[in-house]
């Protein structure tokens, strides 16, 4: 059963729900992505993995999605990273290893960025990102759609998207495009502080692997592997890309690295 964390006041208030498996350091966390949840296929995954090798993890589900509280269409990058800085402050007291599908890459580098910026003892060990959709609201979203989507958007405040992965459509939000802008990474150089490796399928419909090359491109300094899956799509959650999962989780930090980390139990 999950464990639920309380975030916000007033109308902003969420109940975040968490799962949390005991084991071994540095904990890794999952973020997901946008419209999915602690549930989905690669999540489960990790979950089992750990489980077998005894690691500690942790995963949850943002305000609007699987088992927490709140409206999808009334949230936004800004209260989603408030539900990651949140759990991370609440749970994790040693540097864990995020690992980021989608939007939830996005997430994970701007929370990078905040607890490098207060907390810096408790930043990444390492990061796992796939699929990466950094500033995907500005670049991914607003700058392809066609003028009738954006009069629709700045008109009615909602565009509903279609979506290739579900029977109905996505809402986007005028709040959700314009509050995108204040957390965009492209231009400036992206900081992290530890290794990351970034898995991209080149057959991804959501967000092409030139962008995961760009991304890479603004991490200069960092230790940083791409990992290009030729005949991957968006999800990459076949067997072959869970077990590239696993090993990046198991590689980002090698094992006498996590010996001199103390552990979580």
């Amino acid at each position: 059963m999950p464990q639920f964390l309380d975030v916000g006041t007033g109308p902003e208030a969420r109940r975040i729900a968490v799962r949390v498996r005991q084991g071994a350091g540095p904990r890794v966390v999952w973020l997901g992505g946008f419209r999915s949840d602690m549930r989905s296929t690669k999540a489960e995954a990790l979950d089992a993995w750990a489980a077998q090798r005894g690691r500690a993890f942790l995963r949850f589900d943002y305000s609007g999605h699987g088992e927490s509280t709140g409206k999808f269409e009334e949230s936004t990058i800004s209260r989603w990273l408030e539900d990651t800085l949140a759990v991370l402050d609440g749970f994790i007291t040693e540097p864990p290893i995020l690992v980021g599908s989608s939007m939830g890459g996005w997430l994970a580098l701007l929370a990078t960025r905040e607890l490098l910026r207060r907390r810096s003892e408790r930043a990444p060990a390492g990061m796992v990102l796939i699929a990466p959709a950094v500033d995907f609201t500005e670049r991914l979203m607003w700058k392809e759609f066609p003028a009738d989507v954006r009069r629709a958007i700045e008109t009615k405040g909602v565009y509903l998207r279609p979506s290739i992965y579900s029977d109905d459509p996505y809402p986007i939000t005028r709040d959700l495009i314009e509050d995108g802008r204040k957390h965009l990474l492209f231009g400036e150089t992206i900081r992290t502080g530890c290794p990351v490796h970034i898995l991209q399928g080149m057959q991804d419909p959501d967000v092409p692997w030139r962008h995961a090359m760009e991304l890479v491109e603004h991490l200069p300094g960092d230790n940083v592997s791409l990992t290009l899956v030729k005949d991957g799509d968006h999800r990459l959650s076949r067997p072959e890309d869970l077990d590239r999962l696993i090993a990046a989780v198991e590689g980002v930090v090698p094992e006498k690295e996590q010996e001199r980390q103390p552990k979580l139990l």
